[in-house]
């Protein structure tokens, strides 16, 4: 039984118009790693909107987001999950990350 492959991809986040290409990657099938630094440089208001966005489309899909770092996002398909930690203390929510982001430019 032959299945399609799966690809992980590397994606930037530029602008808010990049979240249809993510979501549109995610359902098919790629596992993204999405540098969010370009957009959080600009708009920490868009790049919020941004996660949340793909939060809320990533969960509906059955898919599982989380933060890589503090400059990407890692977003699996359906039937993928992100291993974490048991203890969530070192793990940050994405939006805590982009304040940090934001005050480092300011």
């Amino acid at each position: 039984m032959a299945s399609s492959p799966v690809y992980v991809k590397a994606l930037p986040l530029q602008e808010l118009d990049d979240v249809e290409k993510i979501k549109l990657e995610v359902r098919a099938g790629s596992i993204l790693i999405v540098r969010i630094t370009p957009l959080a440089r600009r708009s920490v208001d868009e790049t919020k909107l941004a996660i949340t966005e793909l939060t809320d489309h990533v969960k509906a899909i059955g898919g599982d987001i989380a933060r890589l770092g503090e400059e990407r996002i890692v977003i699996t398909p359906p039937g993928v999950r992100i291993w974490r930690k048991e203890t969530a203390a070192t793990e940050a929510p994405l939006e805590a990350s982009i304040a940090r982001e934001s005050a480092r430019q300011n």
